[in-house]
């Protein structure tokens, strides 16, 4: 009797195992999948702040487009508007939703008149001009590229978030895991803890203003803080539209260097 008590609790500790391990990745998923139009724009405020608490801000605007047959793929790009500085840099992005396929990334830097091809390494580990924010980071990824396990559900100014962690499978990404608390409600995270290769938090992304615009959950404020050097980036999503007319043909180098969409 004993053995088959021993043996039916192992059964059920297996069965919970792999239920949470299908439901983290089912989360993520949804996650993913979550609504917000076929097309957006909007304007968004960088804020760069460093250990001392200096602050620059630069201002962008974005257009992204979904495409595709099922609308999985994303083109994305978008063009720094101030300081004078910067001013006429773009970032343009394919993303696409196929299981190790590398994204199509471009920087176009106006001061020296060049387009700079992000790929490999650098998509994983550079960081985004100057931000906290990495080239990964500023594209989407594949549900699969990381595996997800549900750690349980944490309640974050009263609102029921699922914790689940997810562990790369590339080898060159610069963090060994993260952890994220998901609003069970709209499906966006509202903390995302990312960890170095030693195990030690390296990054913290905590999204917050979060409201539904045009009828889709958007979160409005996200603030990139590198726990190791101390240095933060926010970021500002300002008057965000959906589905409006833009064309796929134009998320392309040449409009890039143009500076204009």
């Amino acid at each position: 009797m004993k053995r088959s008590i021993a043996v039916v609790a192992m059964l059920v500790v297996g069965f919970a195992a792999t239920t949470c391990a299908q439901t983290g990745r089912e989360i993520a998923q949804k996650v993913k999948d979550r609504p917000d139009g076929d097309t957006r724009r909007s304007e968004m405020v960088m804020t760069l702040i460093n250990k001392r608490g200096a602050v620059r801000e630069r201002k962008l605007i974005s257009y992204s487009i979904d495409v595709g047959k099922e609308k999985k793929d994303r083109k994305s790009i978008m063009f720094f508007q101030y300081p004078g500085d910067v001013k006429g840099t773009g970032f343009l992005t394919w993303d696409y939703d196929e299981l190790n396929k590398d994204d199509d990334k471009w920087l176009y830097l106006p001061a020296i008149k060049k387009t700079r091809r992000i790929s490999g390494s650098s998509a994983k580990q550079d960081y985004f001009m100057g931000s906290d924010f990495t080239y990964d980071d500023m594209g989407s990824r594949n549900v699969d590229e990381d595996t997800h396990t549900l750690l349980g559900e944490e309640t974050v100014d009263g609102q029921k978030c699922w914790k689940l962690e997810s562990l790369p499978k590339d080898k060159r990404d610069i963090y060994s895991r993260k952890t994220a608390l998901i609003r069970q409600d709209c499906l966006i995270p509202v903390r995302v803890e990312y960890y170095d290769k030693m195990g030690k938090l390296h990054r913290r992304l905590e999204m917050s203003d979060i409201a539904k615009v045009e009828g889709f959950w958007v979160a409005r404020k996200m603030h990139m803080t590198n726990v190791q050097t101390e240095h933060q980036t926010v970021l500002e999503i300002k008057n965000p539209t959906y589905n409006i007319p833009m064309e796929e043909s134009k998320f392309n180098v040449t409009t890039l260097e143009k500076g204009r969409f």
